[in-house]
C-alpha cells in the first residue's frame, strides 16, 4: 500500500486480523511522506510489521520511478524514525537459514550459531533476508496496475481502474511483484498471446504451491500465510501488508516460528 491510501488500505487488511492503533496510524501517515521527500522516492510502501520479543519491526519500502528497480527497504521501531536497511544477498540468505525462533526487535542483537566455528549474526542482517524471501515469494500486483514504456522503465498505469468482479478471480489476473523468473522460459508459442506491455512478469497462473508462502486465492480476498493482500474490485486500489502469521496447521506454524513470525493472536 502507498503512503497515499494508507488509512483505507489499513481499514482493508484489519479484516485479516491485521490492526494498527489510531496513533500508530497517524504516526505512519506522517513519517512515510516524509520519508518520500527525504529519499526522493517515487512512491512509498507500507510493507508491514514484524512483531518481535521487545519491539516490533514497522517496515516501509521506497521505490524509483521504474517500478521494478530494486526497492529500498527502511525500517523503524516507532513508526516516526526509519532506518534504510542493506540490499538482501545470497550470502545473507545463506547465514541466516540456520537462525531459528522469534525476532527480538532489537536491530543490533546478535545471533551465535556454532557448527565449525562460532558464528555472529545481526539480526538487522536477519531482517533484510527474511523481507527478500517474503517479498520473492508473495508479494502480488494486479494485471494492468503497472506497465512498461517502449523504452524499457515500468511505469505506474494511471489510467487503471481495477479489475472486473469476473476478472478478478482468476489467477492470470495476477503477477509476482518482482523481477520475472519463469517468464523469459517460455517459447515464442507460449508468448504469443502476451502483451508485452502488461504481460512482463510471472503470473500466478502457472504457480506450483510450495508450502505456507504461496498465495491462496479465496472467493472474497487474496491474501497468504504472511502477506494478506487487499483489492478493491472495478477501483485502483490495491495493497498488501504483512502484521502477523495467520498459521492454520502445525505444519505452518513451525515454519513461521522458525522464521520468527508470530502466529494469530488469541484476542482477535
Amino acid at each position: 500500500m502507498d503512503e497515499e491510501s494508507l488509512l483505507l488500505s489499513l481499514e482493508l487488511a484489519s479484516g485479516s486480523g491485521q490492526g494498527l492503533s489510531p496513533d500508530r496510524r497517524a504516526s505512519l501517515l506522517t513519517s512515510l511522506m516524509l520519508v518520500k521527500r527525504d529519499y526522493r522516492f517515487d512512491r512509498v510502501l507500507f510493507w508491514g510489521r514484524i512483531l518481535g520479543l521487545v519491539d516490533d519491526y514497522y517496515i516501509a519500502q521506497g521505490l524509483s520511478e521504474d517500478q521494478l528497480a530494486p526497492r529500498k527497504t527502511l525500517y523503524s521501531l516507532n513508526c516516526m524514525e526509519w532506518s534504510l536497511l542493506p540490499p538482501a544477498t545470497e550470502e545473507m540468505e545463506m547465514q541466516t537459514s540456520v537462525v531459528k525462533g522469534r525476532f527480538m526487535g532489537d536491530p543490533s542483537h546478535a545471533y551465535e550459531h556454532t557448527e565449525l566455528q562460532k558464528v555472529q549474526i545481526k539480526e538487522e542482517t536477519r531482517l533484510v533476508s527474511i523481507i527478500d524471501q517474503i517479498d520473492k515469494a508473495v508479494a502480488v500486483i494486479p494485471r494492468g496496475a503497472l506497465f512498461k514504456t517502449p523504452f524499457g522503465p515500468i511505469r505506474v498505469n494511471r489510467t487503471f481502474e481495477g479489475l472486473s468482479l469476473s476478472e478478478a478471480k482468476k489467477l492470470s489476473s495476477y503477477f509476482h511483484f518482482r523481477e520475472p523468473a519463469e517468464l523469459k522460459n517460455k517459447t515464442l508459442l507460449e508468448k504469443a498471446d502476451l502483451d508485452p506491455s502488461l504481460d512482463f512478469m510471472d503470473s500466478l497462473e502457472h504457480d506450483i504451491p510450495k508450502g505456507p508462502t504461496w498465495p491462496r486465492h479465496t472467493a472474497s480476498s487474496w491474501w497468504s500465510h504472511r502477506d494478506p493482500i487487499s483489492f478493491l474490485g472495478s477501483t485502483s486500489r490495491d495493497g498488501h501488508v504483512l502484521g502477523r502469521c495467520s498459521c492454520l496447521d502445525a505444519a505452518s506454524q513451525d515454519r513461521c516460528q522458525a522464521l520468527g513470525i508470530r502466529g494469530p493472536d488469541p484476542r482477535h
